[in-house]
């Protein structure tokens, strides 16, 4: 596994950009970061209530995907169990941690263990959560509950 360094946001004000952009379809590609994604689910989930992510989000992330010249199919692009996923854990995130403010909540975040790119490994093994109905659908994790 390749490692990552964290790149924490410098403000709230680039937290928000990252949302609005990704809303908005207009973040350049490049922006679209591992950070990125937990940032926007961030900010969602904390200042944006209007936006049910988890009824939401799917076709929000498949219309930024083709906005940037993206493909949604059985192999790139949207994947529903990943999102539904990460929104879960940033929920429990948030719950937990009672965050003052937007900025400290995502860099805190990206310094907890949901913010490894393996998290997800932990909960599933490569050949489900890679597979075309996890793409596709919500799939229940296979080796340790959420």
């Amino acid at each position: 596994m390749t490692e990552f360094s964290t790149r924490p946001f410098a403000s709230a004000e680039t937290i928000r950009h990252v949302g609005e952009g990704l809303l908005a379809r207009t973040l350049p590609k490049a922006e679209w970061t591992h950070e990125a994604h937990l940032a926007a689910c961030t900010w969602l989930l904390m200042e944006r209530p209007d936006i049910h992510p988890e009824a939401e989000l799917p076709d929000i992330i498949r219309s930024y995907n083709e906005a940037v010249g993206g493909v949604n199919d059985d192999t790139q692009g949207y994947h529903e169990t990943l999102t539904q996923l990460y929104i879960r854990g940033v929920r429990h995130f948030l719950a937990g941690a009672r965050p003052a403010d937007l900025l400290g909540a995502v860099n805190v975040l990206l310094t907890s263990p949901l913010a490894e790119r393996n998290w997800p490994l932990m909960h599933y093994s490569r050949e489900a959560l890679f597979s075309v109905a996890a793409r596709r659908e919500w799939v229940a994790p296979d080796i340790a509950p959420i």
